[in-house]
């Protein structure tokens, strides 16, 4: 990699040239019925709420003028046009401004950034961090807290005096571990709007130093113990948070995902431990923390890449408390953390492992939630299971336990990804945000895309790197899937914590503008409406499930008319889906909450290549907006 610039790519691509998926086993089965467009929609989007409703998605354009009224109604907005500008745009009778931006202060007496100096060391902690992703609010007495999350830096925007931004000094690494992590910060609204309130006793930074536990299973194991830390319980920092999520006892569940990038070698003759493989960590990284900051040179610390990629539990309450990183969900890419409370009051929650051909999880606790009671062991005792999709629409949770894996309790925890393989779990289109209906008993994730889904090269087919065949299934029903799905399930017995559940997929993206084939997209997609790679996803209260994207927005080729990524809004029962937002070029629209009231729906723009939201000659910002309606309405 020596020879490439990798400053610009992303961290998908990044993992891609460093670690190619390999070619190792016969392809010898196609589902027919899954990539053909009618048989996909006949067969698989046969189960579930919606179909007992309305029939498949496929039946949508002979719905009733009565369902079609009822429909629009669930949509009190008038849909945007795709864009290519370098703006956001929303709705009429909507408008949007500007919460957070990339540099901002969040205390008392700290300047906003330096255009041409970036952020200074003194001053990386006190300021929004850049690249914003999932975010929760949550309510404090009077006060509304956000906690948001900061995926990765831009080397360039951050070090703008040094070449591709790589950092010369410790110094310059701890501007980069400072600029991502986690922001708590109180917010209101006032004449002109929400604003920060900067003087707030809960504003916080969370970032690569900052100190934490360890719990559940790995944690006190041999795996995770390091010379700094010899007991295997304290650690520092929190990397590469994508997703998010919330406990009914109101912390925040923030989510490592591509941490496997911070982790290297200075030691050229350094054997790399067999299980970094299937976890992308390799002797070159994205920033060189290791040339400056020894934690980061596995030569010297082979246990310190095995205390990161884990779901960390924060109380945004108190701004002094110590982040909990919950073994027991599993090592992973976590793309968010999704929560529900099953029947009995035990605690369920999904996830998905964010990487070509990986897996799609849940955790259920032992305990039972009782509200105000005691909450501090529910997510460190419990049971991790992984998903097996069949064809016929049927699934199943596979627990992870000794007995079916071989494994120890902290090998399960540390080596996640090795446990479901040897379960046979179903290789998925890169697992990201999973949405919970809460006016129904069905849960939702969006397949992002898998290019390599179904390739075959020199006679083998593409694997993921635990050697899991990444053929076409019904659940992931399209070679070379560069447009992406939402796959929905409904538990059976109407219970979360169930081992067994009935699949069908939400929609396929596409673009029928280009493809009459699979590759058109689902029913339910069409000119108006289409889009690729669907990423964030959230419902909001009345039971709309809100579509965050993040893919090509080259708008040419097999991505033309899909303009920029957008936010798009659909409707479970019927099937509709409806664009609401258009990002500036460049950017990924990731990440959403509502205010207490839901008059404001608080949006984030991740990396835009133009300088948004401060105008020509601006340094381009990653940035939460805040939407709202001109009439003060409720939007969520």
């Amino acid at each position: 990699m020596t020879n490439i610039d990798t400053s610009k790519l992303s961290w998908d691509e990044w993992d891609e040239l460093q670690n190619p998926p390999p070619a190792v086993t016969d392809f010898d089965r196609v589902v027919e019925s899954a990539i053909s467009r009618r048989g996909f929609l006949g067969g698989v989007l046969a189960f579930g709420s919606a179909a007992a409703a309305l029939g498949t998605l496929g039946n949508l354009a002979t719905s009733t003028s009565a369902q079609a009224q009822d429909a629009a109604s669930r949509f009190p907005f008038k849909p945007v046009q795709a864009a290519t500008d370098h703006t956001v745009h929303v709705p009429e009778g909507y408008g949007w401004k500007p919460l957070a931006k990339w540099g901002q202060p969040l205390f008392p007496n700290v300047p906003d950034i330096d255009p041409a100096k970036g952020v200074s060391l003194e001053n990386s902690d006190k300021v929004f961090g850049e690249n914003t992703d999932g975010m929760e609010l949550f309510v404090v007495g009077s006060h509304q807290l956000i906690a948001v999350n900061h995926e990765y830096v831009n080397n360039e925007t951050n070090l703008p005096h040094r070449e591709k931004g790589m950092p010369a000094n410790l110094d310059e690494v701890k501007i980069l571990q400072h600029m991502q992590g986690v922001t708590v910060m109180e917010v209101a609204e006032g004449k002109d709007g929400w604003e920060i309130v900067v003087d707030s006793p809960f504003n916080r930074r969370i970032h690569h130093n900052t100190p934490m536990k360890l719990s559940g299973p790995a944690a006190g194991s041999d795996l995770v113990k390091t010379a700094a830390d010899p007991k295997g319980v304290d650690c520092l920092g929190t990397f590469n948070n994508c997703g998010a999520g919330r406990t009914p006892w109101g912390t925040y569940l923030t989510c490592e995902e591509n941490f496997n990038g911070y982790f290297g070698s200075t030691d050229a003759n350094f054997k790399m431990p067999d299980d970094y493989k299937r976890y992308g960590i390799a002797a070159e990284t994205r920033y060189g923390y290791e040339k400056f900051d020894e934690r980061f040179d596995v030569s010297k610390h082979p246990n310190e890449p095995r205390r990161a990629g884990y779901v960390v539990e924060i109380d945004p309450s108190n701004a002094s408390s110590t982040p909990i990183k919950r073994t027991a969900l599993g090592r992973i890419k976590h793309e968010n953390a999704a929560v529900v409370i099953a029947r009995d009051g035990r605690v369920v929650v999904y996830m998905g492992d964010d990487e070509r051909g990986e897996f799609l999880y849940k955790f259920v606790s032992n305990g039972i939630y009782v509200p105000g009671g005691d909450t501090s062991k529910l997510l460190d005792e419990g049971t991790l299971y992984v998903a097996k999709f069949t064809d016929d629409g049927n699934g199943e949770w596979v627990a992870l336990t000794p007995e079916s894996t071989g494994m120890k309790p902290d090998e399960i925890s540390v080596f996640t990804r090795q446990a479901a393989s040897k379960v046979g779990a179903t290789t998925m289109d890169r697992p990201e945000w999973v949405a919970i209906n809460p006016v129904a008993i069905e849960a939702y994730c969006a397949l992002t895309n898998n290019s390599r889904r179904g390739e075959v090269k020199d006679g083998k087919m593409r694997a993921n790197a635990g050697g899991d065949v990444m053929a076409v299934n019904a659940a992931n029903p399209r070679e070379k899937n560069e447009y992406g799905q939402i796959v929905r399930w409904y538990p059976a017995n109407d219970d979360h914590a169930d081992g067994k559940f009935k699949w069908d997929l939400f929609c396929m993206a596409g673009n029928p503008d280009v493809h009459k084939d699979a590759y058109a997209g689902s029913s339910n997609i069409n000119s108006g409406n289409m889009f690729n790679s669907p990423d964030g996803m959230m419902f909001d209260s009345t039971g709309l499930l809100w579509i965050q994207t993040d893919g090509e927005d080259s708008n040419e080729g097999q991505f033309a008319g899909q303009g920029n990524n957008q936010m798009l809004a659909g409707d479970p029962v019927t099937g509709r889906i409806e664009r609401f937002l258009t990002a500036p070029k460049g950017s990924e629209v990731t990440g959403q909450t509502w205010s207490a009231d839901k008059r404001t729906h608080f949006v984030g723009i991740q990396h835009p290549d133009a300088p948004f939201p401060d105008g020509e000659g601006k340094l381009p910002r990653s940035t939460v907006i805040a939407i709202k309606r001109n009439d003060n309405a409720m939007i969520g």
